[in-house]
């Protein structure tokens, strides 16, 4: 019997894979990176070194009277979700899936 979580939990859990999933590419790619004699390939999928380059602009380098004037700036208003917890994340047993980062560059 599958139990039936809020939208506040999958979205929290969906959040917590997404971030050991990034956590594991950040591995994997530096790992790639760091490869001396040639980027390695796999059987299915080969990967290239791409450089981007792009002009930055540094507000930092502006006239601090230009900085500081009210009339250069304007006000944005964004929203957004956090995920709290409500209790602890042991009371469920079997999440969050956690695996060793050695074990997830092994895959």
């Amino acid at each position: 019997m599958m139990m039936k979580f809020g939208l506040a939990d999958d979205l929290a859990e969906i959040r917590e894979e997404i971030a050991r999933l990034r956590a594991r590419e950040a591995a994997i790619q530096a790992a790639i990176l760091s490869f001396e004699g040639g980027i390695p390939s796999g059987r299915e999928h080969r990967v290239e070194l791409v450089e981007h380059r792009e002009m930055v602009f540094d507000k930092d380098r502006l006239p601090e009277e230009v900085r500081d004037n009210p009339r250069y700036w304007s006000e944005r208003v964004t929203q957004s979700v956090r995920c709290l917890p409500i209790r602890s994340q042991t009371d469920r047993p079997g999440w969050p899936i956690r695996r060793l980062m050695s074990d997830a560059l092994a895959h």
